[in-house]
């Protein structure tokens, strides 16, 4: 009985910022390939009708100006939607140790202060870290020790990551209840940047019509996004695009999808379909026009 008292003692403190590091206290840095937003939007599309509904999670991981260290932001879209921050410190050994937050606003990026972040050493994160990713995993049931004294966020804490090509992989506390293999496959986010027209007779409009509103500042994600199509005064069309990722025929066609969308019920009016890869994608209903590019391509 005293051995079992000592070891719970031993996990509390381990908690509670006593001990900045775990085992070996060199720092490594965090991999480039982590940084960036990743949305498990399509699996939660597949699995809508499933008795396990997966939550709907985009986890952006963002550098610091210390490159041991990277801020890893959990957006939860359920009612109500949720934020939740965790500083993650990537140490020798594969470990990423995360810290939740001491005062209600962390700095981050470049005014990062890892005195006001408090390290969970029992739910450390073990497993192979390397330059074009990592696998990840924490004890759970060392874990559940701590979670009493995180509060709220306690469950959307890691338990397990792994980065590998466009996904990023996450179990996070809260899955235990879905299941030993439920977890969030998320992907990442790609930016499409362009143009839009709408002529402002709307989808009754003739082909003479000269009534055009042009934005050319239309900037959307992969995953998902979804942005409004405005009149030249800025005010709403009653129309949308939403671009997303999709799987089709059982799996064996990945697709990216542009969609125009009537705001009024939702329903889709019109879509385009390109490959995953593709660098570009647009749409010509007559009405509305959009060209898109992927950010980063040259318009060669």
């Amino acid at each position: 009985m005293k051995r079992i008292i000592g070891l719970l003692l031993l996990l509390a403190l381990g908690g509670c910022g006593n001990h900045r590091h775990i085992g070996a206290t060199r720092s490594v840095s965090v991999p480039a390939t982590a940084v960036g937003t990743f949305d498990n939007h399509e699996q939660v599309s597949r699995e809508r009708a499933g008795t396990a509904l997966p939550p709907h999670v985009v986890a952006t991981i963002e550098p610091t100006a210390q490159p041991d260290w990277a801020i890893w932001r959990i957006h939860v879209g359920q009612r109500p939607e949720l934020d939740v921050l965790w500083a993650m410190h990537a140490v020798d050994g594969g470990v990423f140790v995360p810290h939740r937050a001491l005062i209600a606003l962390p700095a981050t990026g470049a005014s990062f202060d890892p005195k006001q972040w408090t390290p969970l050493d029992a739910c450390a994160l073990r497993g192979t870290v390397a330059a074009t990713g990592f696998k990840v995993a924490a004890d759970a049931a060392l874990c559940a020790a701590l979670i009493p004294g995180i509060g709220a966020q306690a469950p959307w804490l890691p338990l397990a990551a792994e980065r590998e090509g466009e996904w990023l992989h996450l179990r996070l506390y809260v899955d235990q209840a879905r299941g030993a293999d439920a977890r969030e496959d998320l992907r990442k986010v790609v930016i499409f940047s362009g143009w839009a027209a709408i002529n402002g007779a709307g989808p009754a409009a003739a082909a003479d019509n000269t009534n055009w509103h042009m934005d050319r500042a239309i900037r959307i994600g992969s995953e998902g996004g979804r942005v409004p199509l405005t009149w030249r005064d800025g005010s709403a069309s009653g129309y949308s695009l939403g671009l997303e990722r999709m799987t089709y025929r059982e799996g064996n066609m990945p697709v990216l999808k542009l969609s125009v969308i009537d705001e009024r019920n939702g329903s889709t009016l019109a879509y385009a379909w390109a490959n995953p890869e593709a660098t570009r994608i647009g749409i010509n209903l007559g009405w509305v026009q959009v060209g898109l590019q992927r950010e980063g391509e040259s318009d060669r």
